[in-house]
């Protein structure tokens, strides 16, 4: 099962909410100790909250074994601050969140401002009798105190509610949810000073913000330098069976292991577009190993695959509507097998029409699509959408719920026929 490390850095006591976890009883941890909290093996969601004068202040959010059997981690500061936090995968660094000098940055940041900034934030920022900040309120209740708090921390912490609710969000807040490698335990450093982990006085760097989206590679240019794929072996025969033109995005997987994979919600490798019942052959280079969807928002249904498989060189793929649907998909081999063209992955219905309306969601873009069935960091599993789903398609023709049961379809010459309809 997994475990939360909790440190307390400083030289007091501090007070912990914990939702979700240590049956959501409080949790004090001693002056420079550390307290540990075991979690179900099942998915588990909630968070450690530190308390400031009775109000809550800075605060970690937990998944584990959420989405691909990953850890989903962030640090909020949308309800307030009052010291510094920061929480990352045991042994994985770069998956560390949260501004270890989230305070100080706030205090010079304050220092700075000017009267009428400070007249603005009236009601939000604490100071003590000698005019240093001890607290900040909730930057859901005062508006202006959002952007000058990303004046400082933005990219490093939740400082907008992120994409909920219909709202797209900010994309520094929705990265703070990019997914862990696997589960493992957490550890959470909180201190007055620097919230590192490790020494006292470690002043290790905040990692670096994701990535900002490189621009998407279209298929002419891809295809330009990517000789390795002229001659048609490796890669998909792309169908647009609807009535609309749509452009299609490749994402490849951030890394992959032993039966996980970190998810790529934003950095799209390469798109195509294609005219209402038009096809074309997507070259894609053999290392690939990742999802075509619809678009670049979620929900959407996503149609998996790699190029070849390390143990046997063929390409593999299925069908999954864990991350929602908007639209049904299928996946065939092309190389005439029984295992190949014999077997088609997916579903040609609709089935969002029909569908009871617990189980719709209108996507950022106007699109009505059924909800994930697994959740993400807009909102958690929907099981009207699920238990829909498992009527209307199967867990057999599609990815619904769980990592089994649904049919993996194989093509040894490593090209499949994929439809979007």
């Amino acid at each position: 099962m997994p475990k939360i490390f909790i440190t307390n850095k400083s030289d007091h006591p501090q007070k912990f909410y914990c939702h979700g976890f240590n049956n959501n009883q409080d949790l004090v941890v001693k002056p420079n100790s550390k307290s540990t909290l075991t979690a179900p093996n099942h998915q588990n969601s909630g968070a450690i909250i530190a308390v400031h004068d009775g109000h809550e202040g800075e605060q970690a959010e937990i998944t584990f074994n959420g989405f691909g059997g990953n850890d989903f981690i962030d640090m909020s500061n949308i309800v307030g601050a009052g010291g510094n936090m920061t929480i990352q995968q045991e042994g994985e660094p770069s998956t560390r969140k949260g501004d270890p000098l989230f305070m100080q940055n706030l205090r010079k940041a304050w220092k700075k401002a000017s009267p009428a900034t400070r007249d603005g934030l009236k009601g939000s920022i604490f100071t003590n009798k000698e005019g240093k900040v001890v607290r900040m309120g909730p930057i859901k209740e005062h508006p202006k105190l959002e952007s000058f708090v990303r004046s400082f921390a933005d990219g490093k912490t939740y400082i907008g509610v992120g994409a909920w609710n219909g709202s797209p969000g900010v994309k520094t807040d929705n990265d703070q949810s990019s997914a862990g490698k696997g589960t493992k335990n957490a550890v959470i450093t909180y201190s007055d000073g620097d919230a590192s982990p490790g020494h006292p006085d470690d002043k290790t760097a905040h990692r670096a913000p994701m990535e900002q989206v490189r621009m998407v590679e279209s298929f002419e240019a891809a295809e330009a330098h990517q000789p390795e794929n002229h001659n048609g072996e490796v890669g998909i025969d792309l169908h647009n069976k609807s009535n609309k033109p749509c452009r299609y995005f490749f994402y490849d997987n951030y890394w992959n292991g032993n039966g996980t994979a970190g998810a790529n919600f934003d950095n799209p490798l390469k798109s195509i577009q294609l005219a209402p019942k038009a096809s074309k052959f997507v070259p894609l280079k053999k290392s690939f190993k990742g999802r075509v969807q619809r678009g670049t928002k979620i929900p959407a249904t996503w149609v998996e695959f790699q190029c070849q498989a390390a143990n046997d060189g063929w390409a593999h793929g299925d069908i999954s509507l864990q991350q929602g649907c908007d639209g049904a998909a299928t996946i065939q081999g092309t190389d005439g097998a029984p295992h190949g063209s014999g077997l088609i992955g997916g579903f040609t219905k609709d089935v969002i029409t029909h569908a009871p309306a617990a189980a719709k969601v209108k996507r950022e873009d106007g699109v009505v699509c059924l909800a994930s069935t697994m959740g993400n960091w807009m909102a958690g599993p929907n099981e009207a959408a699920a238990e829909w789903l498992f009527k209307e398609v199967g867990q057999k023709k599609a990815y619904i719920k769980g990592g089994s049961g649904t049919d993996i379809i194989s093509s040894k010459n490593r090209r499949f026929d994929v439809c979007f309809y």
